[in-house]
């Protein structure tokens, strides 16, 4: 008898101890595939970029040749990667500063406009709904310096000296590529803002009402700090965004004139597929991670320092 029960006590302690250890194991089983998708989508490529980044390799023959940190130190002299960056950086400001704000307007108005809401929510958002390639296209015909309606308009009111060849002069090109990437993406964070503003209670809204609160008053001291997730949300994904931006501005001057309008990943494209330099195009890449990555953790470190401080 006393046998038969220190069995059943060790076979209760065997199966507690499995049923432990696959309680401990079942996070890892599940988390498997994702971590295999990863290694497999995000950091072998990686791996192999910076790999690459220390060969000589038109990327067609099978001659690489290791040349160590030459083309890093090629990289920090280059001086038209840094305008490039520079440009990311200005996309990225403008973005901020002009495209949220903007984004944010549209977005209170809608959220309050109760007839034909629907109908302009759907203009506003059909820029986001056509491809870059096709916003190219279309704007270098609007830009056209010869056939381009915006010279056309400007002539026809008299400004002649305002006409200018607006993608094939130097000092205005980034403005011109900037100012269409810019309406572009303003739907997609009007329609974030929008999310934000549906989250906020409905009632706080009406009791603040009937308190005789403004709607400038109800929005500034009520809406605006709820919308401090949403900002911090929008901020990053605007800096990441213009950090990473290449088709709209590749369509439309394909960096030039002069690499005035050249941005990182423009760069790295015609180093790679242009020039056939496959090793220092990594480089370019390899660099675009390490500022994306700097840029968003300071970006992040700012926007929530500032959400506690508000």
């Amino acid at each position: 008898m006393s046998t038969a029960i220190t069995r059943t006590a060790a076979d209760r302690q065997r199966q507690r101890k499995k049923w432990v250890l696959a309680q401990r194991a079942a996070p890892f089983v599940f988390m498997t595939p994702a971590v295999i998708f990863l290694a497999v989508y995000l950091l072998y490529p990686l791996v192999s970029s910076f790999r690459l980044s220390f060969v000589n390799w038109n990327g067609l023959g099978d001659t690489a040749v290791f040349v160590g940190l030459d083309n890093w130190v090629r990289l920090l002299h280059d001086g038209v990667f840094w305008h490039s960056a520079w440009n990311n950086i200005l996309l990225a400001l403008f973005s901020i500063v002009i495209q949220l704000p903007i984004a944010l307007v549209l977005a209170v108005v809608l959220d309050e406009a109760s007839k034909g809401s629907r109908i302009l929510k759907i203009l506003y958002f059909i820029p986001l709904l056509m491809s870059s390639v096709a916003l190219g296209v279309l704007f270098k015909n609007i830009y056209d310096p010869n056939f381009g309606p915006i010279n056309s308009i400007l002539d026809a009111m008299g400004l002649y000296g305002w006409a200018h060849d607006w993608l094939g002069d130097p000092r205005y090109a980034l403005g011109s590529v900037i100012a269409v990437v810019l309406w572009q993406n303003i739907p997609f964070y009007m329609v974030l803002f929008l999310a934000g503003l549906a989250s906020f209670p409905r009632e706080i809204t009406e009791a603040a009402r009937l308190d005789g609160a403004s709607q400038t008053t109800i929005f500034w001291r009520l809406k605006l700090p709820h919308l401090q997730g949403t900002f911090r949300t929008a901020v990053l994904l605007a800096t990441i965004g213009s950090m990473r931006y290449f088709d709209l501005i590749y369509v439309m001057t394909e960096g030039g004139p002069e690499n005035a309008s050249q941005v990182m990943a423009s760069y790295m494209y015609k180093q790679v597929f242009a020039s056939f330099e496959l090793g220092y195009g990594t480089t370019v890449a390899a660099a675009m991670f390490i500022i994306i990555t700097v840029i968003a953790a300071v970006a992040f470190r700012l926007s929530k320092r500032f959400e506690t401080e508000v």
